[in-house]
């Protein structure tokens, strides 16, 4: 069945796992599956390439868990397995204006930007922030608003600045109504915008443009046919129309997932930095 999904915990049959996939558990504040993917056979057949694929799994992220700050340095953990050293570039995809797919944008908006600070603090006493790692920042739209493809604009952006790895954050659909706005998958594979609402863009990933491209993500969407195919078993008529689904909640699921995503990001590329001290950013 085509279970229109981008999550690679999803996307397995774990009844029949090929030899080049292997699956590891751990967690503390979340519940955490890693897959890795030694090479690019199961491109075919579930869509997903040579790769790390992480998945964290908890409650509601629409909520203020009173592990908020163990789910952030957690968070952080996890992304700085994948993250290089040297200067990042956070790009924020999808369109601020469709709540369901504001997670990016929102998210961008809230990570410390420091890539300017050592020219203009050159001569400043206070060496602790021109001691911080050179971050930029950049949520460029969709293409339905530029004209440009997101990955286009990503790519020119990168070629500029010269970041050492660019970490882009999207919504993301899944297949299981459980885990929207429940999960966080983070990859080290790249991304392509909108396919899992079939709106695939062209890709972003380290072959488009020369360096590491880690995307993470958060399920917003469900579509109906999805739903009833994962619930029933039944193959559903093309014919019928169908819709997205997403949670009731998506305004504030939206702004508070942006929120840990933002805390996460930044404690992984701010080591120095505490929890605290990313508190008061917000």
């Amino acid at each position: 069945m085509n279970i229109r999904t981008d999550l690679a915990l999803e996307s397995l049959s774990y009844d029949h796992l090929p030899e080049s996939v292997h699956i590891s558990t751990r967690g503390s504040s979340f519940s955490i599956t890693e897959i890795i993917i030694d090479d690019d056979s199961c491109l075919s057949t579930i869509g997903k390439g040579r790769g790390r694929y992480i998945t964290l799994e908890g409650g509601s992220l629409s909520r203020f868990s009173d592990d908020y700050k163990l789910m952030a340095q957690e968070l952080a953990n996890e992304l700085s397995r994948l993250i290089p050293e040297g200067a990042v570039l956070v790009a924020g995809l999808g369109n601020n204006d469709i709540t369901p797919d504001a997670i990016g944008p929102q998210t961008a908006s809230r990570v410390l930007a420091t890539r300017h600070l050592s020219d203009e603090l050159e001569n400043d006493d206070e060496k602790f922030l021109t001691s911080l790692r050179s971050v930029s920042t950049f949520s460029g739209g969709v293409m339905g608003q530029t004209g440009i493809e997101s990955a286009e604009l990503i790519r020119a952006v990168s070629a500029e600045i010269k970041p050492e790895a660019i970490i882009a954050v999207d919504a993301l659909a899944c297949s299981d109504i459980s885990r929207l706005g429940t999960t966080i998958q983070i990859t080290d594979t790249g991304i392509s915008p909108g396919s899992g609402v079939s709106n695939r863009r062209m890709e972003l990933s380290e072959k488009l443009c020369g360096i590491p491209v880690i995307a993470v993500g958060i399920p917003t969407v469900v579509d109906m046919h999805t739903i009833v195919r994962s619930l029933t078993g039944q193959e559903i008529s093309r014919e019928l129309p169908n819709i997205m689904v997403t949670p009731r909640d998506i305004d504030r699921l939206t702004e508070r997932a942006s929120q840990l995503l933002a805390f996460g990001i930044n404690l992984a590329l701010q080591p120095t930095l505490t929890f605290e001290d990313v508190r008061g950013l917000f």
